[in-house]
């Protein structure tokens, strides 16, 4: 693999880790691909896995040993992984089926692993000992002693996060999680989440590109009263208001102090959020940890009728950016067209819209084989050439102050008529996209009961996908938001009206293309039918783009598959339409006509 000049190869990377963990006393050390807030994305300075492998992806784990090295992947990152890492220093393995504890078990006995306790959940590390390692934890992270040129965290203002968007009072917000802990006879929670600090007090940021947080961390007592450890000068005065006597300032190197004052006390710890870091701390003082879901999680992902309104206008704003970029890659020669050029404009557009703040994600602009690369991501050193008559795969989103947006769209260039195999297999990962969002369901329901109803028409013939189908949405937060989500790995967590989930499955052919078509939809109470004994639910579709009718095998279709497209294009129509100048309307028209 191509390096930089001005930085070390890869090479030299892990030769300078194994070194350091050497010095430590240690046979290998654990590098996930996270930071102390355990989330999906982060910032540049907590890139570990990316300076060490080369491996860009939002998941993974490295393990280090004394004379090999091991990175870990799951079915969306097998193929980026293959191409970014250098094959003479790392052995590819599947996360899920060739997973690490299975390659420690394989070492000798009492082997001493490293890890930072930082960047790892208890529950991580105990699946981990039970191989027969030693899991050692280390004070200083050995990969930030070798890492020169590692670039220092962010710092951004924090923000105001208004009542018009929210929909709630951070003071009902807290009150409403304080009674949960009283009711557990908990005296405090632990909010290692920003999402949860973000939600909970009604703040935003920008430490990070694509989600708008502040890289924070709280106390929530049970009296209602908050501890937020934030350095105090990202707090302007409007936002100490905001925050009033209820919310203490505290700075960042004063957590632990807190933790150790907790003596005597029980307190509530996410399992699933939180770094081992702080359980052990808290034992250590002498506190009682509880392990239970954070009391911020289930109520930031049932969106509240404001948020629900914002997610719908959002969508809409988002919808004529999209219309407009379909209607412009439709007509634009494909000469000198490429996977960045087309992703930039469809930024271009989304940035003219009201509300906007940024991309939600980095686009997923693949085009032919880039488009099997599940969450691929052009560079300038990858980006592909748009050739006439291929498939082109792009996945994107928004944040707007009133919502965050997701949607997949895949496109034939033309001129000429896509193969059949290529129309069949798409019109069966539609069928499986309409077959979910038309789906009642009584309550109790979670989303890994229904993932098989997007995938039926694929097994049908053979195929399958290698990713969940659906992920929570937060609302201007994080585009990949639990508790729930739509996967046979997922939680078993009842869906519940408000929650905003997508549904995108897919079918990828290694070296050729890749398909994904991808919707947001919101769950809401379903109307009641004769004979119904209990609350049933069902989805409302947020996004509104069409589908690709030259990609379409309309004789695959049912009769009732035929008037879900017609009718979801008609609304498309009806709602799009006129917020759209008059050639895109025209365009627009034609790709919404019935398809029978």
């Amino acid at each position: 693999m191509k390096q930089p000049s001005e930085r070390p190869p890869f090479s030299d990377r892990l030769a300078s880790l194994r070194g350091q963990v050497g010095r430590l006393g240690l046979d290998g050390f654990l590098v996930p691909r996270g930071d102390a807030f355990l989330g999906e994305y982060v910032p540049a300075s907590a890139e570990r896995l990316a300076w060490l492998t080369g491996f860009t992806g939002s998941a993974g784990l490295a393990l280090v040993l004394r004379d090999r090295a091991f990175l870990f992947v799951d079915g969306r990152y097998t193929t980026q992984a293959d191409r970014e890492t250098d094959r003479a220093l790392w052995t590819l393995r599947h996360l899920l089926e060739q997973p690490p504890v299975d390659t420690l078990k394989a070492e000798p006995a009492g082997a001493r692993i490293g890890y930072d306790p930082w960047l790892h959940t208890e529950a991580a590390v105990e699946r981990l000992a039970a191989s027969g390692a030693e899991l050692v934890q280390v004070d200083a992270n050995p990969v930030d002693a070798v890492w020169a040129d590692r670039p220092v965290p962010p710092a951004s203002p924090g923000e105001l996060h208004p009542l018009a968007f929210a929909g709630l009072e951070s003071a009902a917000k807290r009150e409403a999680a304080a009674a949960e802990l009283r009711k557990a006879g908990e005296d405090a929670a632990v909010l290692a989440d920003p999402h949860s600090v973000a939600w909970l007090l009604n703040i935003r940021g920008r430490d990070l590109v694509h989600t708008p947080l502040l890289l924070a961390q709280a106390l929530l007592m049970s009296d209602g009263r908050v501890e937020l450890f934030l350095d105090p000068g990202r707090a302007d005065v409007a936002l100490r208001a905001h925050l009033g006597s209820a919310v203490t300032l505290r700075p960042p190197g004063e957590l632990a102090a807190a933790l150790d004052g907790m003596a005597g006390r029980t307190l509530r710890l996410d399992p699933d959020a939180t770094p081992a870091w702080f359980a052990r701390r808290l034992r250590a003082a002498g506190a009682t940890v509880v392990a239970a879901e954070d009391p911020c999680r289930l109520p930031r992902a049932r969106k509240n009728p404001t948020e629900q309104e914002g997610a719908r206008a959002a969508h809409r704003r988002d919808a004529v950016a999209l219309v407009r970029f379909l209607a412009w890659f439709a007509a634009a020669p494909r000469e000198g067209l490429t996977e960045m050029k087309a992703a930039s404009q469809l930024l271009a557009l989304r940035a003219e819209g009201e509300r906007f703040v940024a991309e939600s994600f980095p686009a997923i602009a693949g085009a032919g084989e880039h488009g099997a690369i599940v969450h691929y991501r052009a560079t300038p050193e990858t980006d592909r050439a748009i050739h006439p008559d291929e498939v082109f795969l792009l996945d994107s989103g928004a944040q707007y102050r009133d919502g965050t947006t997701d949607v997949t769209r895949t496109l034939w260039t033309g001129p000429g008529n896509p193969p059949a195999e290529l129309r069949a297999r798409f019109t069966r990962v539609l069928q499986g996209h309409l077959a979910l969002a038309a789906t009642r369901f009584p309550e109790g329901v979670a989303g890994p009961h229904l993932d098989a109803i997007a995938r039926r028409a694929l097994w049908q013939a053979g195929l399958d996908y290698d990713h969940g189908t659906g992920h929570g949405i937060g609302s201007f937060l994080s585009v990949h938001e639990g508790p729930a989500g739509i996967s046979r790995a997922a939680k078993p967590v009842p869906l519940k009206p408000g929650m905003i989930l997508s549904d995108e499955p897919g079918y990828y052919e290694p070296g050729a293309y890749g398909i994904r078509i991808e919707n947001l939809l919101m769950v809401r109470p379903s109307a009641e039918q004769p004979g119904q004994r209990k609350p049933f639910l069902e989805f409302e579709v947020l996004t509104l783009a069409p589908y690709e009718r030259a990609l379409i095998d309309v004789g695959l279709l049912t009769q009732d598959e035929r008037a879900q497209v017609d009718a979801y294009h008609a609304r498309v129509l009806r709602e799009v339409g006129p917020l759209v100048d008059d050639r895109t309307r025209a365009w627009l028209a034609a790709a919404c006509a019935p398809l029978t």
